[in-house]
């Protein structure tokens, strides 16, 4: 299949054209919904989409740019939303029955700063049953036979498949880096807090986190930029100053990265493959990987995240099987009634663990750099019918410190991403971090 070019542009690059007026929305977007069709029955990315919708929103960007009413960092560039997040122009269905034809009237606050930068909401993609463990019918653009992940599947697989730029998802455990990974698009998990939640669905307050995928990490960063702000409508939303992401991540800077290498306690688990790509990687670094073992951490964080997700998806989630339940799957039953079995002193002790564990965890990255860890246990694995591990993921999710994932290795002929992970509210270096290593190991390949 011959590939129109636009549809393999980042994000940043498509913006930077359609401001000097070098393509046109029109053109972009039309490429990505011909991409969509000729490849949809076979990857099933998108679950609602609108051609004339989308097409007409480029043409407003594409009119207001000729009549120089100015653009914003996104402007004309098309944008995938998972299907847990709330559009106005839409439905929102959360991959549930019990959301079939659930039509918001206003927009989620991320998309609403994605509107502001001028983007093009492309269509919404397909979603594990309300961000949980019940695939949707998404398939690998790699590998049709094996899962993208999940839960933030359909994004992933639509960057992959050149079907758009640039797409949300979220992540409670591991909903963004995992399906990235398996996919080999670029990641970002920002910091808790970051990028503020209204309008997304909630399935563990004290986790979700909106996150983006890409195909650069300057694509991360730039859509950083555009959702990051303080909203006072979510408790956990960041109210500090904010760094520009972009800059950071674009910054010169002379000193190589130091990274922590960390296993974590599933790395005996993990695939042969993942483990011997891991190991050729920390070879090619040499001096710049330190050797960490913080798996008792590990472990004691995983249960405090185990615990804290499953109380929270019970409480949000319980009264929607109590009152309907035909219409939810047999895995979520199973997660509903496990965290209405936990009590609540193990609770507030799972989330109390989550600080100790912190503070522990903080100090490596002002002794040894950055930590590198793997993105998930290995390729994707084959069947749709299970999405993956979240136990390279859960940890630094539960903890609300910023990751991305790169899609620098592969093997048996899948992707396999590696993971960075930073400090509470250090984005903007972990990106620069991310982007060094990017540039550093094209250098030596």
């Amino acid at each position: 299949m011959t590939h129109d070019p636009l549809t393999g542009l980042t994000a940043t690059a498509a913006a930077d054209l359609i401001r000097r007026g070098e393509i046109t929305s029109e053109a972009l977007v039309g490429a990505c919904l011909a991409r969509i069709a000729a490849r949809q029955d076979e990857i099933r990315a998108f679950v609602h989409i609108d051609p004339d919708h989308a097409l007409a929103a480029a043409r407003a960007a594409d009119a207001a740019r000729i009549q120089g009413k100015g653009t914003g960092p996104l402007h004309g560039v098309p944008v995938a939303i998972k299907d847990v997040i709330e559009t106005s122009d839409y439905p929102t269905e959360h991959g549930s029955p019990a959301f079939v034809g659930n039509r918001p009237q206003t927009d989620a606050a991320c998309v609403a700063a994605l509107r502001a930068a001028g983007a093009v909401i492309l269509g919404k993609t397909v979603t594990t049953e309300l961000a949980a463990r019940h695939p949707g019918p998404t398939r690998n653009p790699h590998d049709p036979a094996h899962t993208p992940g999940g839960s933030s599947s359909g994004s992933a697989a639509a960057v992959a498949d050149t079907m758009v730029p640039l797409a949300l998802g979220t992540q409670t455990a591991g909903s963004v880096i995992r399906p990235a990974s398996f996919c080999g698009v670029y990641g970002f998990k920002p910091t808790f807090g970051l990028i503020p939640r209204p309008g997304v669905l909630t399935q563990a307050h004290s986790l979700d986190t909106v996150g983006v995928m890409a195909r650069s990490i300057e694509d991360l960063a730039l859509a950083g930029d555009v959702l990051q702000h303080h909203d006072a409508r979510d408790p956990a939303s960041l109210a500090q100053s904010r760094a520009g992401l972009l800059e950071l991540a674009t910054m010169d800077w002379p000193i190589p990265p130091i990274f922590a290498f960390v296993k974590s306690p599933a790395w005996g688990a993990a695939s042969a493959s993942m483990r011997e790509a891991f190991g050729e990687l920390a070879e090619v670094l040499g001096h710049q990987v330190v050797e960490i073992d913080i798996d008792r951490s590990i472990e004691a964080g995983l249960a405090a995240a185990r615990v804290i997700q499953l109380v929270e998806l019970a409480y949000h989630f319980g009264p929607l099987f109590d009152r309907s339940p035909a219409l939810v799957s047999a895995e979520l039953v199973a997660m509903i009634e496990e965290g209405r079995a936990i009590s609540g002193v193990d609770y507030a002790a799972a989330l109390e663990r989550r600080e100790t564990l912190y503070r522990t965890i903080e100090a490596l990255f002002y002794d040894h750099g950055t930590i590198l860890t793997p993105a998930a246990p290995g390729p994707a694995p084959a069947g749709i019918g299970y999405t993956g591990d979240p136990v390279f993921n859960a940890f630094w999710t539960c903890l609300g410190v910023p990751a991305v994932t790169l899609p620098l290795l592969e093997a048996d002929g899948l992707p396999i991403g590696v993971q960075l992970v930073g400090a509470r509210r250090d984005d903007g270096r972990l990106l620069r971090t991310a982007r060094l290593l990017v540039e550093q190991l094209a250098t030596e390949a």
